[in-house]
């Protein structure tokens, strides 16, 4: 009897020696756009460590000075402690995260489950209210938030998500739902159950992997958010941490720039190490909703 080990090793030689070069031109390229999209963050954080007058004059990535002033400035920079931020930045990203996951999922089932007139209407509204940037209302919802006396508090912040207004996640969560079978329903319904309780117990829990991706999305979003914190928070003590980083650095002067690179290293934390631990979530909610 032939051994056939030793012929598919010889085969599996040959294959590697015919190799083409191309997927080594393939894998040198990847490593190249590697280095592009890493190099900023990586001098970012090298720039974080130096002292302040080395930063734009030596930008290499290897400090000739390593330096813990950056940080010990930049805490108290804005004449308050940085965890002030930090604290503005958690309330907003968690009260958005809950009103997303509260109103955006009451909105997909009603999309997805109830029968009324104008069902399709309101689908086709909300898909294309995705494509509508957002600056385009942005006038018009400062003039009304204005008027409401809500300018420099938190409430144009936290209000919409409540009303379901990130329609991605509204259809994300549609699809999501349309992919639970109708049977659990018509048999909750055959005990009694209404359209809320039919939400609340039956479609809610098997709505995980989607609202885990709402989730994940809406802190990564919200946390590094600048452009609509900044239009309605005028006071320095109400400032989330994109803004108060933009309030460090002097136009004229460029004075505050280590402190500045020493405050982003600390900001990106909580979002890299909430990655970390979600990304396993967002992958499999990614797989099982919508977005596949």
């Amino acid at each position: 009897m032939i051994d056939a080990a030793p012929l598919a090793d010889a085969g599996a030689r040959r294959r590697r020696r015919r190799r083409p070069p191309t997927a080594l031109l393939k894998h040198g390229a990847l490593l190249l756009f590697l280095s592009l999209m890493v190099y900023p963050l990586v001098w970012m954080v090298v720039s974080a460590f130096k002292p302040a007058h080395l930063i734009l004059t030596d930008p290499g990535l290897i400090p000739a000075e390593v330096t813990f002033e950056n940080f010990q400035e930049g805490w108290y920079a804005l004449n308050r402690p940085f965890s002030l931020f930090f604290v503005n930045s958690l309330v907003v990203t968690v009260g958005s995260i809950l009103g997303n996951l509260f109103s955006c999922s009451l909105a997909a089932y009603a999309l997805a489950r109830l029968e009324f007139r104008t069902r399709r209407l309101f689908f086709a509204i909300t898909l294309v209210s995705v494509m509508l940037p957002m600056h385009v209302l942005i006038i018009p919802q400062y003039i009304f938030f204005s008027q409401l006396g809500w300018v420099d508090t938190y409430l144009p912040l936290l209000i919409p998500k409540l009303l379901a207004t990130d329609a991605f996640f509204v259809f994300l969560m549609v699809q999501f739902i349309r992919g639970i079978p109708r049977d659990l329903d018509r048999a909750a319904a055959i005990d009694g159950a209404g359209p809320f309780r039919i939400f609340w117990y039956v479609v809610f829990p098997l709505m995980r992997p989607a609202l885990v991706t709402t989730t994940i999305f809406t802190f990564i979003w919200t946390w590094n958010d600048f452009f609509t914190p900044l239009i309605y928070l005028t006071s320095t003590d109400m400032y989330t941490v994109p803004v108060a980083l933009s309030s460090m650095v002097s136009a004229e002067s460029q004075q505050g720039i280590g402190m500045l690179f020493a405050m982003s290293l600390l900001s990106l934390l909580p979002v890299i190490l909430f990655f970390v631990f979600a990304q396993r979530y967002l992958i499999r909610g990614m797989v099982t909703s919508g977005l596949k």
